[in-house]
This record gives C-alpha cells, structure tokens and sequence, in this order.
C-alpha cells in the first residue's frame, strides 16, 4: 500500500507538473534568503525588518502559486487533513526536547524563562511555519523531486539549517537534530502547520532554557527604548 505521502504527490503530479528549472530557482531562491541572514541579521544587526520581508516576500509567493496552480498548497505541505496525524507523530519528539531543554538548562544554570516567553510563542510560529516551508517544502521536497537520495535529501537539508544559525553552537546543533527529524517526518507525514507551530514554541524555549538569550528583547523591546 502506497503512503500517504505518495499517494499525494502522485495525484498532483495529474494536475501541475513542476519544471526541474523552476525546483532549480527555488533552491536558489532559498539559498540567497539564508545568505541574506548572515548579512542583514548578524552583520547589520537589522533582525525583525529582515524576519518581516522575508515572511512577506515569500507569503507572496505562496499566494501567486496557490492562486495559479491548484494542489500545490497541499503539495508544499499546507494542509489540514493529516493535521491529526502530524501532531500525533510529533509529540513524543516535543517531549523528549523541551525535558532535555529544561535538563541542559538546569545543568549549565541558564533557565532564564520570563513572560517574554508568551508574546514569541505567538508570533514565533509564524516564521518557523516560513523557514519549514523553505527547508522541508522546497531544499527537501525539491531536493526529492530531482532524484537525489532521500538520506542524502535529509542531511543536506539538517547541514543547512544548522548553518544558517552559525555561529550559536547550540543553536547549530539544535536545529540540526530538528531538521534531521522533520527531514524524516516529511518522508511519514508532511505538514508544515504542525512543523511551523512546533519549530516557534521549540526555538522559543530553546532560547530561554539553553542558549540563555532573550531574543523578545533583541528584536522588538530595542525598537521601544
């Protein structure tokens, strides 16, 4: 019986086909958006315009695609009707990162949990459901489509997101092991609501447990004072 997944592809691959030049600028596209974080975000220190034009630029695509070609919301991963599944898939591996969180961050004296918390878990998962539409819908997903190995597919995609967070080794290795899982969850089971909602709660509490950074503070409270 054929998965879940490849049942999908195979039924959109009936209605829109997607050129190997258009998977080919995607990745591209996605590439200079993670080079742009080097040097809008750690270099010119410009955190939340950069987070907002990206969110924007690629929503609008988002929108120009769905409106031109119908399955591909469902193709990337924004969907509704494995949102059950997902979660449930998802949960064991919430659990065991947020006990290690709270465990590392008890070790190294770095539990730093403040009320800044509660407006990035809000607003948080919106830019984690971009970045897992751009390393899981489009490196992975075009990755898969031009034939390169699924294994391969997944390391590449968990090599790069670490990178982009260079030079925090422990946001590095954070993500790392995020993209690994994800990278193997949307081989099971793709939707990037549930990776999206997951990526922002994990990252926010990330920051405050083990990486001992505020980052409410760095990007919204220095716009105020």
């Amino acid at each position: 019986m054929k998965s879940d997944l490849t049942k999908h592809l195979i039924e959109f691959s009936k209605t829109v086909l997607i050129s190997e030049r258009r998977r080919t600028l995607e990745i591209i596209a996605v590439l200079l958006t993670a080079m742009g974080k080097f040097i809008f975000m750690d270099h010119l220190n410009w955190r939340l315009p950069y987070v907002v034009v990206a969110i924007l630029a690629w929503s609008i695509y988002v929108y120009c695609r769905a409106s031109k070609e119908k399955g591909i919301l469902k193709y990337w991963g924004f969907r509704t009707d494995n949102f059950k599944k997902a979660t449930k898939f998802i949960v064991p591996f919430v659990f065991v990162a947020v006990s290690s969180f709270f465990i590392i961050g008890w070790y190294q004296d770095t539990l730093n949990v403040t009320w800044h918390v509660l407006p990035l878990l809000l607003t948080y998962p919106i830019w984690g459901s971009i970045q897992q539409f751009l390393t899981i819908g489009l490196i992975a997903g075009n990755l898969n489509h031009l034939r390169v190995h699924k294994l391969i597919v997944v390391i590449l995609t968990a090599i790069l997101f670490s990178i982009v967070h260079y030079p925090s080794m422990w946001l590095m290795f954070g993500t790392f092991i995020l993209a690994l899982f994800y990278g193997y969850m949307y081989l099971k089971v793709k939707n990037i609501y549930v990776m999206g909602i997951c990526h922002g709660w994990l990252g926010a509490l990330f920051y405050y447990t083990v990486v001992n950074q505020d980052p409410f503070q760095d990007i919204f409270m220095n716009y105020f004072t």
